[in-house]
């Protein structure tokens, strides 16, 4: 993965056409080593998630454009500065939970050999994640409807994802009405409107040799929550 990072690390510096398109090549191969890396994480994590098939998941479906759409920003930079991945029933594009790899250079000026020290958080970087960012209303009410009678089932599985944290990006203020009568030890994930947690890794995790299976053994860490989530988004579909 030193390729992909090492690639990421120049693209950050020279973020132009000109620039990309003298090193289109460069990209590419990162690109293919990239996307070689995510091919065969679709193979490991089936291994522990029935919902992720390798016949019926190509690698396409997982992973996104490094072309950045300008039109409405106020940053004009034409590519993305990270590679990432994201595998879940049905591709990236579907409604339900997954798996999601993030290769991203970090922005402080750490080095490639920077180790990630305990408690130190990361403003971008590399990244393991899992669950659902940005779900659509119906899921988050399927979800909360979900949590309001199983809270205990959402509380022992963020407990068997060691080492992830859930997100806080979106979290309500008050819990939200409806819901005022749940358990007092389940209104903090009532509030929530992500439901995702993540794993910050550092290089020395990302450029191990094994690589794949360290990556494959944390997210099988996340596959009960994983497994919750969807649960409530079906629910949600079928009523769609």
């Amino acid at each position: 993965m030193k390729q992909v990072y090492d690639f990421l690390c120049r693209l950050k510096e020279n973020n132009n056409r000109e620039w990309f398109e003298r090193h289109k090549s460069e990209y590419k191969d990162a690109q293919a080593e990239f996307n070689s890396f995510i091919e065969k994480l679709i193979v490991e994590i089936a291994r522990f998630d029935s919902d992720i098939r390798p016949d019926l998941l190509d690698v396409k479906d997982c992973i996104f454009r490094i072309y950045r759409d300008i039109r409405f920003s106020k940053n004009k930079a034409p590519y993305k500065t990270y590679m990432g991945g994201y595998i879940c029933k049905g591709g990236k594009k579907s409604p339900y939970a997954g798996y999601y790899f993030h290769v991203e250079p970090l922005s402080d000026g750490w080095g490639a050999d920077h180790v990630l020290e305990p408690g130190q958080e990361f403003l971008g970087g590399n990244l393991l994640a899992a669950g659902l960012y940005c779900p659509e209303s119906k899921v988050v009410q399927s979800l909360r409807d979900e949590i309001s009678v199983n809270g205990d089932s959402f509380l022992r599985a963020l407990k068997r994802a060691r080492g992830f944290r859930l997100d806080t990006y979106q979290v309500l203020k008050k819990v939200p009405k409806g819901f005022e009568g749940a358990d007092e030890k389940w209104k903090e994930l009532l509030k929530h409107k992500d439901f995702s947690v993540s794993l910050p890794i550092d290089n020395s995790f990302l450029f191990a040799p094994d690589l794949l299976e360290r990556t494959a053994e944390k997210f099988s860490l996340t596959c009960e929550f994983n497994r919750i989530l969807n649960m409530a988004v079906q629910y949600a579909l079928e009523e769609m």
